[in-house]
């Protein structure tokens, strides 16, 4: 399942900063945090999968998965505040719901891990499921530009 992780911001990552005009110091000082909860990712999984029915482990994954998802919706609201609400980027992200629905999954799944280890599993892969195809919004404002 990391994997998939990895290669879900990988992919929302280039394509959003496709429809980026530019960066600024915050900017990558914000991918720099995306990037260091995603160097910690096969750490957590690594002892997850060790001990899969025990509920620290499954949460620790978790509250690592929802750090990269904090850290990936500072570094798009950063890009819109750059680029501005009307540019692509703007436009695409919007209020950006999408993450904050699937920071609320991690945190329920957090929170599950404790009581169903298994249920918290599935939770994660709904939410990599949601992202699993490049943002559908982004592609939609760079051809309407």
């Amino acid at each position: 399942m990391s994997f998939v992780y990895v290669g879900i911001y990988w992919n929302n990552h280039h394509h959003m900063f496709q429809a980026a005009r530019g960066v600024t110091g915050a900017i990558l000082w914000a991918n720099l945090h995306l990037l260091f909860w995603l160097s910690l990712v096969p750490f957590a999984s690594d002892w997850m999968g060790e001990n899969i029915q025990a509920g620290l482990p499954v949460a620790l994954y978790g509250g690592t998965l929802l750090m990269c998802g904090v850290a990936y919706g500072i570094l798009a609201r950063l890009l819109v505040c750059h680029d501005g609400e009307g540019s692509v980027i703007g436009r695409a992200i919007g209020r950006d719901t999408k993450t904050l629905l699937s920071n609320i999954g991690y945190v329920a799944a957090i929170g599950l891990a404790f009581v169903l280890p298994l249920a918290s599993l599935a939770l994660y892969a709904l939410v990599a499921l949601s992202w699993l195809i490049p943002d559908r919004r982004i592609e939609r404002a760079l051809q309407d530009s």
